[in-house]
């Protein structure tokens, strides 16, 4: 594999991955399985749900609802470090999630700070995420928003 495949490879692996976050803060969940999620995944939410290998769709669906009553979100995700093989790759990332609901009494904010492991796979139409594992490692704010 050339330089230059590499490094287009290792740009399109960590498009794929900000594309997670941001089409999850735009909240566009058809998109999340359309064009980031392989149809099944291996995922960890990392808050003491189910392990294993779920539906894209059933992912999009959950977050749906989860974050369906925040008035916004945000992600912002660094220290991406590709480990490239072939037609696969893992990816581990360091990410801050804020959670915005203005409703809420005791502050309107909870932020998640945490870190994930995450795989990806080249498909026909590029490369899409086939391994979600979160690892919380802290949480600031009104952490249940209310």
């Amino acid at each position: 594999m050339s330089e230059i495949s590499t490094l287009a490879d290792r740009l399109a692996i960590i498009d794929v991955v900000t594309r997670m976050f941001v089409y999850t803060d735009q909240r566009r969940w058809h998109d999340l399985v359309d064009v980031v999620f392989t149809p099944k995944v291996d995922f960890d939410g990392g808050f003491g749900g189910p392990v294993g290998e779920r539906d894209a769709a059933d992912i999009a669906e959950g977050w749906r609802v989860g974050l369906g009553e925040l008035d916004e979100v945000h992600h912002q995700s660094g220290n991406h470090l590709v480990d490239l093989a072939g037609d696969a790759a893992s990816v581990h990332a360091d990410a801050i999630a804020v959670h915005v609901k203005n409703s809420a009494t005791y502050g309107k904010t909870r932020t998640f700070i945490g870190s994930y492991d995450i795989g990806t796979e080249r498909t026909p139409n590029g490369w899409r995420v086939n391994k979600f594992h979160y690892h919380l490692k802290a949480v600031d704010g009104n952490a249940d928003l209310t």
